[in-house]
């Protein structure tokens, strides 16, 4: 009689032990389905993120490319149309410390590129920057005219017009900026539509070269470059 009771305590417990894990095992199951539940038509934060630079970035020796992009349509001119013109911008710097670079040449399948003006040396610390054809012709120099008033022996005052280039408009600007360079691919091989990136290949004198897959300017404003 003490045996079979003996036994019947030890089954007891055992089944005490299994409903107890049981019940550990539905709750566990019932907060993963919550969490499921939760998340479910959820996002990460991070994967709606996007870049706020428009363009494409590359380094390459000293010289580092940055927001490189092909500008939106900006005129009858420019319609990255096939057959006819589209517009490069970026900026480029020097960032060795006496060495001064240059810009040999831009090329593409896009097209025939042509880099005005057609010297572009980047000095050590210097950026030079690539924008949209009123940026080249804001920047040329200004002409202006001053008198010159003399007295001839006659006793009869003259005055003479003479002409010079504005100081302003030649010099370089304090901040570190060059003038501003024009990019242009003309015979357009094929439509240019944002979405896809395009292969523009950079060569510099002393950096070498680099090839970078350039966008479609995403910004609401075409001539922000300009």
């Amino acid at each position: 009689m003490t045996a079979l009771k003996a036994t019947t305590a030890s089954q007891a417990r055992r089944s005490a032990v299994r409903r107890s894990a049981v019940a550990v095992a539905a709750l566990a199951a019932g907060a993963a389905l919550a969490l499921s539940g939760c998340s479910s038509g959820q996002i990460a934060q991070t994967a709606r993120q996007v870049s706020a630079v428009n363009g494409n970035t590359a380094n390459v020796g000293d010289v580092a490319l940055r927001d490189v992009r092909i500008l939106l349509p900006q005129s009858e001119e420019y319609t990255n149309a096939k057959g006819g013109k589209a517009i490069i911008a970026f900026s480029v710097v020097n960032e060795g410390a006496s060495k001064p670079d240059e810009l040999s040449s831009i090329t593409t399948d896009l097209g025939t590129i042509e880099v005005t003006p057609a010297d572009t040396t980047l000095e050590p610390g210097r950026t030079v920057v690539a924008g949209g054809p009123q940026a080249v012709e804001s920047s040329a120099p200004v002409a202006s005219t001053t008198a010159t008033t003399t007295a001839p022996s006659s006793g009869t005052a003259t005055t003479t017009p003479s002409t010079s280039a504005s100081a302003a408009a030649t010099s370089k600007p304090a901040s570190g900026a060059a003038k501003p360079i024009l990019v242009e691919i003309s015979g357009l091989t094929k439509d240019i539509t944002p979405g896809p990136t395009y292969p523009v290949t950079f060569n510099f004198k002393e950096a070498g070269t680099v090839l970078v897959n350039v966008p479609v300017d995403a910004g609401s404003t075409p001539n922000s470059a300009s």
